[in-house]
């Protein structure tokens, strides 16, 4: 079938990003909102608007079947997650499949085995990828983890099995480090998400986080777009990301390309996905990259890949949901150029850069300007507000 009318299950710059994709293939949007959004960019660029409850994420956005309801009110039969809110939650996937409702993204058993850290860690190594040395199985207690650490070597790094945005890890250089901070790290996995599971790898010093950025159909095509520099972080959170990487040979990116498809293959994946890689700087040969993580979404980031290989990647994933074979193969995918994003958040320097909510009193966006590179993904104006309830970053 094909996709008529898209709901954007999102806010903000991701669900005006969509829009636009949508109004150039010709099809019709349907924006969701909270009380906070009620006059929002998205909301307004939109064709159609649905209410979705309190400002809180937890009592609108995060609402499956609200938004279900939104679709069946509004006769959308397609929904685009954008990134994070339901984006990666398999439940959602299935409750839209459950109700003939095309999502726009990967199949559930994609993100559920992406989702686990310790499965797809498990996962990536049968399909043959480079894999931090670590133990990727249960561990017992503090004594299980010392030993543990003191095989693998420091310093280690412990994560809690299912954390992401840099909640769950800690940091151990020495025995005593792990004694200290094992159960932490499992205290906050249980409080954070509900899992209290951990694993721990070894410590990639002077580290780069690099991601190749895959797409693939539902007919087993799978092809990689090359590589985004995701090294300039503060808290664990990506500020400036580059493609491509400067520290990236054409050999490396093929290696890093091929086991990237290779895992993608291996749970049967299709639309857009990222898989992160963790590369160590003193590592000259070029092998010295091992798999992080996939996120079975679009990423905050996907710009600068769209600018050097002049892909929509929105219009691809939105093509895969209906059925589409991709157009192209891997031969066909040239890097032109260079693209550098950076992300600009609503954070006050003067207060530890915590989030500075309120009335957006003065917004001044550089001009978009394709011809001369320049792009502005945005979702605020002017005498908006930025809201408490959601992430800070604004453009």
């Amino acid at each position: 079938m094909t996709i008529k009318k898209i709901l954007i299950a999102n806010r903000g710059e991701i669900a005006c990003r969509v829009i636009r994709t949508a109004r150039k293939m010709g099809i019709a949007t349907v924006a969701v909102y909270s009380d906070a959004d009620a006059r929002a960019p998205h909301v307004l660029m939109a064709d159609e608007a649905v209410h979705l409850g309190p400002p809180p994420a937890a009592q609108s956005y995060l609402l499956a079947d609200k938004i279900i309801e939104a679709c069946r009110q509004t006769g959308a039969d397609a929904v685009h997650p954008g990134y994070g809110f339901l984006s990666e939650r398999e439940s959602f996937r299935k409750a839209l499949d459950e109700a003939g409702i095309i999502f726009v993204g990967p199949p559930a058993n994609a993100i559920a085995a992406m989702g686990d850290k310790i499965e797809s860690k498990k996962l990536a190594q049968a399909a043959g990828v480079n894999v931090v040395p670590g133990y990727v199985g249960e561990i017992d207690d503090t004594d299980h983890a010392v030993r543990i650490a003191n095989e693998i070597g420091y310093p280690v790094m412990m994560k809690a099995s299912a954390g992401g945005g840099g909640k769950g890890m800690r940091l151990a250089y020495s025995e005593q480090d792990v004694r200290e901070g094992f159960e932490p790290t499992r205290r906050e996995g249980l409080a954070s998400f509900g899992d209290d599971r951990v694993f721990i790898e070894k410590f990639i010093e002077q580290p780069r986080h690099i991601e190749i950025q895959v797409l693939g159909d539902q007919h087993g095509n799978i092809v990689y777009l090359g590589e985004r520099e995701c090294s300039i972080q503060r808290r664990h959170q990506k500020v400036v990301e580059e493609a491509p990487s400067p520290f990236v040979s054409p050999e490396m990116r093929r290696k890093m390309g091929e086991q990237a498809v290779a895992l993608s293959r291996a749970v049967g994946y299709f639309s857009a996905g990222t898989v992160e890689l963790i590369v160590s700087g003193n590592d000259k040969t070029g092998d010295g990259f091992y798999f992080l993580e996939m996120n079975t979404r679009l990423q905050v980031e996907h710009p600068v890949t769209e600018c050097v290989t002049g892909l929509d990647l929105v219009e691809q994933m939105i093509r895969v949901a209906n059925g589409e074979k991709l157009a192209f193969t891997q031969d066909d995918v040239k890097l032109t150029g260079w693209a550098i994003e950076n992300r600009v958040y609503a954070e006050d320097p003067y207060r530890g850069f915590l989030p500075s909510t309120g009335r957006l009193v003065r917004y001044n966006p550089p001009e978009a300007d394709e011809g001369e590179g320049v792009r502005v993904d945005d979702g605020v104006v002017e005498g908006g507000e930025v809201s408490m309830f959601y992430d800070p970053m604004i453009a």
